[in-house]
């Protein structure tokens, strides 16, 4: 049986060579390089893969989604009716819960106005509250959310989710549905943003949201305005409204690994704004050998009867 790796903007060799000493048995192809004949292939590891590409492969079994997001699979109109399984793998889930506890402590502890005064030589403590004292609100409660919802309660902050049905994390207040929604962010000192890209979450973190999230009267003493940190997808975030609210101090500042437009732009305003922290979305970043041996794992286990799992419900919400 044929696999083919279908990978935009990463190095599909390397991938090529893990499958081929994982699957030895398995006809392992790259595109466009060594596709072949498109009847051939049953499986298809994709990211950001030719919507015309996939739609064109006739005995198509099952698509593995290589990342955290399937948003670039399911916007394909001609996208063929087969199991679309998401890598759930325990070493990209805690990768993505580091990138978050890192830019929470960092904006709570005030890491930005120490380096700034380093540079000016400056020796000057400032008033922090402690965890205890600020309030974290996030956005998505499935497998990411949720795990890091765990550990920055675990680290002694107030931690709300919000998911658009409702769902439990232990440790966590958990909130659904619109009136959910507004009555987190009146709660939310930082506000933390894991929700997959859908047609309803699209430009979902505005000025409107924004300007919801908690006010003066609601917060810590020794807290800042809130923290936007966004390691979910760029569409769901307008950019405009971002640093609108950043210069007007609706938001104190904000740390972004993810864009509308990747790779961002030389001109971006956020390279140089003096309240963002951002990264080329590298939050989620997992080892690639245990991204194969999970789908690999995967490929052997509905090959002997098991069956699949960690299939996209291609109807539910978030």
């Amino acid at each position: 049986m044929a696999l083919l790796i279908a990978v935009n903007g990463w190095d599909s060799e390397s991938w090529a060579t893990r499958f081929s000493a994982l699957l030895p048995d398995h006809d392992i192809r790259r595109h466009p390089e060594t596709t072949g004949e498109l009847s051939d292939i049953r499986y298809l590891l994709g990211w950001k893969t030719d919507p015309e590409l996939v739609a064109a492969l006739p005995n198509l079994e099952v698509i593995f989604s290589l990342g955290a997001g399937v948003d670039h699979l399911l916007k394909n109109p001609d996208l063929p009716d087969v199991p679309m399984v998401r890598i759930v793998d325990p070493d990209l889930t805690m990768r993505m819960s580091e990138w978050v506890i890192l830019q929470v402590l960092l904006h709570h502890r005030k890491d930005r106005l120490y380096r700034a005064q380093q540079a000016d030589h400056l020796w000057k403590g400032a008033d922090v509250p402690s965890a205890n004292a600020v309030r974290v609100g996030i956005l998505g409660q499935g497998v990411l959310g949720a795990d890091a919802a765990r550990k920055l309660a675990l680290l002694g902050y107030q931690v709300a989710g919000w998911s658009r049905t409702p769902k439990s994390v232990e440790g966590v207040v958990s909130f659904s549905g619109e009136d959910g929604l507004a009555a987190m962010l009146r709660r939310t000192d930082i506000l933390v943003n894991l929700l997959p890209l859908t047609p309803a979450t699209t430009g979902l973190i505005d000025f409107d949201l924004l300007s919801k999230l908690s006010s003066d009267g609601q917060r810590h003493p020794d807290c800042d305005a809130p923290i936007l940190i966004n390691a979910g997808r760029g569409a769901s975030q307008v950019e405009d409204d971002i640093l609108r609210a950043l210069d007007d101090g609706t938001l104190a500042a904000c740390s972004l690994d993810v864009f509308e437009s990747e790779p961002l732009t030389a001109t971006s305003p956020f390279w140089d704004h003096p309240r963002v922290s951002l990264t080329p979305h590298i939050a989620a970043d997992s080892d690639p050998q245990a991204l194969s041996v999970y789908v690999a794992e995967r490929i052997h286990a509905y090959e002997a009867g098991e069956g699949l799992i960690n299939v996209v419900d291609r109807t539910a919400g978030y």
